[in-house]
């Protein structure tokens, strides 16, 4: 009798943690789809924007210079927590826009060439 309520006493135990494992699963691969649903559904909102951050420097914990895009024209502004100035428009020659072209497939590949660029071309000033 003792060892039938150890059996049974097991088995429930052992198919409550399996049921909720199987909920803990499916709760993960929810998730997954939703962050995957969400990252595309943003991408395809950035894309074809006139608008792009093309390079951001903190400055201090709350303080940043951003380099921006708007159509054909750049420009340097300073943003922080309560507010955005404008410091200058910029030409593309006032600044190395490396690895910051309109390359969707090949943006890694960019990315990697212009590194490998820089550190070529500081290995030779030595």
């Amino acid at each position: 009798m003792l060892l039938s309520v150890i059996i049974s006493g097991s088995v429930e135990g052992a198919a409550q943690f399996a049921t909720v494992f199987l909920i803990f699963l499916a709760v993960l691969a929810i998730t997954y789809l939703t962050t995957r649903f969400v990252g595309n559904y943003q991408k395809m909102q950035g894309q074809g924007s006139n608008f792009e951050a093309v390079e951001t420097y903190r400055v201090t914990g709350n303080r940043f210079l951003q380099i921006v895009r708007v159509g054909k024209r750049y420009f340097l502004i300073a943003v922080s927590k309560d507010d955005i100035s404008l410091i200058s428009e910029l030409s593309e020659d006032d600044f190395d826009n490396c690895g910051n072209e309109n390359v969707v497939n090949d943006r890694f590949k960019q990315a990697l060439k212009c590194a490998k660029d820089k550190v070529t071309k500081r290995g030779d000033k030595q």
